[in-house]
């Protein structure tokens, strides 16, 4: 009786610590100079136009058509999207960018607030440090937000900003619908995840 209570209190064996160990997860983070994040959202962006899609495939008149159904359309719009996403972006800020030429000081400051945006969220992927403090991200947001509205309020290019992403995504739309999605070929863990490829095996082995 004594032996198994003594057992039972006993601590585990090494090895059942070294499990439990291994299956708790750890996450480090090696903060770095607000300078040094900045470089690399900029390197990010650089990486992220190499995917953009060649422009006379995107212009390509040949592979215009109408869809033959309502899912059809959806289906290609949403596959349209996933191949073009780069050139689309594209699209979209030349139309922003085109709606404020007539006013030059608005379109400096638009730009360079977009720019914010850019470098310090959307391709952000290390903590914001500054003087040896952590920034979080809510107030990284915050700051943008703020400063984008000073920006509007400043420059008062709201509306012929809104008609220009307006514009944009009215093309990237009419582009999606019309494009031809034959010959565009996805990798296959983006088309799982997007759902145009089903990941039921048949038969013979391999997606369905």
């Amino acid at each position: 009786m004594i032996k198994h209570i003594m057992n039972s209190i006993s601590p585990p064996p090494a090895d059942a610590d070294a499990d439990a160990d291994a299956e708790v997860p750890t996450y480090t983070t090696i903060p770095i100079s607000g300078a040094d994040v900045i470089t690399r959202s900029i390197q990010n962006l650089t990486a992220s136009f190499s995917r953009c899609r060649p422009w006379p495939d995107f212009l390509a008149t040949g592979a215009i058509d109408l869809p033959s159904s309502l899912s059809a359309a959806s289906l290609r719009l949403r596959k349209n999207v996933r191949y073009f996403s780069t050139n689309y972006a594209v699209v979209a800020s030349t139309c922003a960018a085109v709606s404020l030429i007539g006013s030059p000081v608005a379109l400096i400051v638009v730009g360079f607030g977009f720019a914010l945006w850019l470098v310090l969220f959307f391709f952000r992927e290390d903590p914001m440090v500054i003087m040896g403090r952590h920034i979080s991200d809510r107030a990284v947001i915050v700051a943008l937000v703020l400063c984008s509205a000073a920006i509007i309020w400043f420059t008062g290019a709201l509306t012929s900003l809104l008609i220009g992403v307006s514009v944009g995504v009215e093309v990237v739309a009419i582009h999606g619908l019309l494009r031809n999605t034959e010959g565009l070929f996805l990798d296959e863990n983006d088309g799982v995840t997007d759902g145009l490829v089903s990941t039921s095996h048949n038969p013979n082995g391999g997606l369905s």
